[in-house]
């Protein structure tokens, strides 16, 4: 992927990762769409950086998503990149009774669904382009799962799975498939307070690190920044379950 000269639309842009990208590409010059559920954040992300362009978006509404695609690429012909980063995460007590599905449903349809029905309506119209992105935004909880968080972790694995199943589907088009699996991101995916955890990556060193792998390697397939690699080689290293139970140890 090219680190100026596009335009983007970047989901979930209204905060955390998603501002954090938004606001990089942005100032890297690109036109940047952002997408979101909260108008009056997304709104506030636009005016701080002027030429920003905010859209509302529920991405779990396949109908919105399918009438936004087709607006957007109307709009703005030259769109040729798409990061799909809109995403929640919530605790899932299994051992609840009765169990509450209705987590798991939500966080697929935004998790997974969302993710492959934007990027399948924006497709035909990315394949016109000299040259096109898509990104997923993973975790690295899709190769290591966090048992409190079941759904999430299963549909960022599932994302994974997407993602290469796609990328070799588009091998020899103009569209690059990359998936991005942050680490413990200090945002407020969980809550306020995951936003101050000392124990989660800050923000701004995550973005720095991931737009210096985009311009090192613009070619790249996963952007895994250093924090991650023990997550995400955890089966190569054969460490798997030494990191399974580091990671899950507070919550037998």
């Amino acid at each position: 992927m090219q680190i100026t000269g596009n335009t983007i639309i970047i989901t979930g842009g209204g905060s955390g990762i998603g501002r954090g990208l938004a606001e990089r590409f942005h100032a890297a010059g690109n036109q940047v769409i952002i997408t979101g559920r909260n108008k009056s954040k997304l709104d506030a992300v636009a005016a701080a950086n002027p030429g920003m362009v905010a859209i509302s978006l529920d991405i779990a509404d396949g109908a919105a998503i399918k009438a936004f695609a087709a607006k957007v690429v109307s709009d703005y012909p030259a769109l040729n990149a798409v990061i799909n980063n809109a995403g929640m995460m919530l605790a899932e007590p299994m051992t609840a009774d009765p169990v509450d599905t209705k987590i798991a449903d939500d966080t697929v349809i935004t998790n997974m669904l969302g993710t492959m029905r934007l990027s399948s309506a924006l497709l035909p119209h990315l394949q016109k382009q000299a040259q096109a992105t898509i990104m997923t935004v993973t975790s690295g909880l899709a190769f290591v799962p966090l048992a409190m968080t079941p759904a999430y972790s299963a549909t960022k694995a599932g994302m994974h799975s997407w993602s290469m199943a796609t990328r070799h589907q588009l091998r020899d088009t103009n569209v690059q498939v990359i998936e991005l699996a942050p680490p413990y991101v200090q945002t407020e995916l969980m809550g306020p307070d995951q936003a101050k955890d000392p124990n989660a990556m800050p923000l701004a060193e995550f973005i720095d690190e991931v737009m210096a792998i985009l311009t090192d390697n613009p070619d790249v397939e996963e952007v895994i920044v250093e924090r991650c690699k023990p997550l995400r080689f955890a089966i190569e290293n054969g460490n798997f379950d030494q990191v399974m139970a580091g990671l899950n140890g507070a919550h037998h």
